[in-house]
């Protein structure tokens, strides 16, 4: 993608020093768990201070500092004060067992590393499983939430009281600004390198597909630790200079009230949000009519949770990105029919897409692999060329995703090409979870396949050969054996069993007649 590199810049680092010298009284961060409030000069005058403590730690010029936390206003810090030091901020999935996160914290080989305090077991067992990396760590404690005191260093008494102006570092535009982990196709973690040419790429893109305005007010409700938490919506409504609303926990009750009580114009949720929402108690009774942008993304949304918004008079549509590009390639066009909600629009301003059979172009209206070109895709994986090569080496983004595109123009998503599944936003890889389940003493031979579930669109179900001494399976007791080794999003939530194992080979699992058999 070097066509659109900008070569060193202080620029692109710049984010809180530059919108609060444009808009410095304009709040640009409501911490709803808390009820703090803070404008741009607020988060600048953190993020200064913070970027003294990554000076501190080494995290300049390329340094990395990994964070374990729910959204709080300390990781927004980190963001701004990483692009002032030309650091690199690498969030972690406070949701992952301890060995997960200890091959990622091998991965990223940190210099600081920050972790919320509910989380400090399992990042100290990720360490152990790691090898013992060689970081400095530093908790940030919840009091004003009730958490008791620490033992560890803590992120706030680490910090300097300086908050005045510190020097943006020159970085280049091709220098990763963020490293945000997904999977592969067995599972294995990778990190993703995302530029700052992509961050500010994706917010162009964002802004005008979407049409962005500087009153806007995000509820955000993704994880900070997934390209949703930065780069769907929070990014580019700083870059306007609105207001992002974040909170630790998501409650569809307080995000209804968020919408009501600030005025939320801007709201992207996967699907099971959505629904939950409409469920609630409060939906008739919520003001919704300042929501200008309502999108789904994550996976499909049913038909029944997008006609409760329509009846409602928001105007939601669906979406379609990856953290390998964008995240933000589609949008849909002014006026669009209702016939064509199933897709997730046409591409946006900057992005290319085309869809392929080994290579190869289809016929409009064929089904093919789903490929993107933009200069907000990923610069590759860390330290990870062959997948890098696998996945960006003509200079459009693989996907993996089944897509078509209609005489109209509009792109609709059909499937995924490999077996991974999205549950409540979170890719699920089978054989991740086969492997985990297969170290089960009662467990022969293991299946995963996803089913539809009304709450989180898809989950897994765990089809099992038992061995020859096993008396039974039950699915709680298979869930507990994945407790510490599994993240809880990928444990199965349906469980049936089989005599032997359908092949199509030799010693060859046919996974397709598995799926027909066990799949509804």
């Amino acid at each position: 993608m070097s066509e659109f590199a900008g070569g060193p810049q202080a620029w692109v680092g710049a984010w809180s020093e530059r919108r609060a010298a444009l808009t410095p009284d304009r709040e640009g961060l409501v911490d709803v768990t808390t009820g703090r409030r803070f404008t741009y000069a607020d988060l600048d005058a953190r993020a200064n201070r913070t970027a003294r403590l990554l000076y501190e730690h080494g995290v300049a010029d390329g340094g990395r500092v990994a964070v374990v936390s729910r959204n709080r206003p300390a990781v927004v810090d980190l963001f701004f004060a990483t692009g002032k030091t030309g650091g690199v901020l690498a969030p972690l999935s406070h949701r992952l067992a301890p060995p997960e996160l200890g091959e990622l914290l091998d991965r990223v080989e940190p210099e600081l590393l920050v972790v919320e305090t509910p989380f400090l077991d399992d990042v100290r067992a990720a360490v152990d499983a790691a090898g013992g990396v060689e970081t400095t760590l530093l908790a940030v404690t919840t009091a004003e939430e009730g958490d008791d005191a620490v033992d560890e260093s803590t992120y706030a008494a680490a910090l300097p009281a300086d908050d005045s102006p510190v020097e943006t570092a020159t970085v280049d535009t091709e220098d990763a600004h963020l490293l945000l982990h997904t999977g592969g196709s067995t599972g294995t973690p990778k990190e993703t390198c995302i530029t700052h040419r992509g961050v500010v790429w994706n917010s162009l893109n964002t802004i005008t597909a979407w049409g962005l305005r500087d009153d806007d007010v995000a509820p955000m409700v993704f994880p900070m630790f997934h390209t949703g938490g930065w780069n769907v919506v929070t990014v580019p409504t700083w870059h306007m200079g609105g207001t992002v609303c974040i909170a630790r926990e998501f409650d569809p009750g307080q995000l209804l009230r968020v919408v009501d009580d600030e005025g939320g114009s801007v709201l992207v949720a996967v699907p099971a949000v959505l629904r939950m929402m409409t469920e609630h108690d409060e939906w008739e009774s919520t003001d919704l009519s300042t929501l200008r942008v309502a999108k789904s993304g994550g996976g499909p949304c049913r038909q029944a949770v997008m006609e409760a918004w329509w009846d409602r008079g928001v105007d939601l549509s669906q979406g379609y990105g990856l953290t390998e590009c964008g995240p933000n390639n589609f949008a849909m066009p002014e006026e669009w029919p209702r016939e064509k909600a199933d897709s997730v629009g046409t591409p946006a301003m900057h992005v290319d897409a085309r869809i392929t059979d080994d290579g190869d172009a289809v016929e409009r209206g064929s089904v093919g692999e789903l490929e993107l070109r933009s200069p907000h895709a990923a610069a590759g994986y860390l330290d990870d060329p062959a997948e890098s090569e696998a996945t960006f080496g003509d200079g459009w983004v693989s996907t993996g995703d089944l897509a078509r595109v209609d005489e109209d123009g509009y792109y609709y998503i059909e499937g995924r090409k490999k077996d991974m599944f999205v549950s409540g936003g979170e890719n699920v890889y089978p054989a991740e979870v086969e492997d985990a389940i297969a170290g089960h003493e009662a467990v022969a031979e293991v299946v995963v396949i996803p089913v539809d579930d009304a709450e989180w669109g898809q989950v897994g179900k765990a089809v099992v050969e038992l061995t020859a001494d096993a008396d039974d399976l039950s699915l709680s007791s298979l869930r507990s054996f994945l407790d510490g080794r599994l993240a809880r999003f990928k444990h199965p939530r349906h469980l049936a069993f089989v005599d032997e194992m359908p092949t199509s080979g030799p010693d060859k699992i046919d996974r397709q007649a598995v799926a027909d058999e066990y799949g509804e």
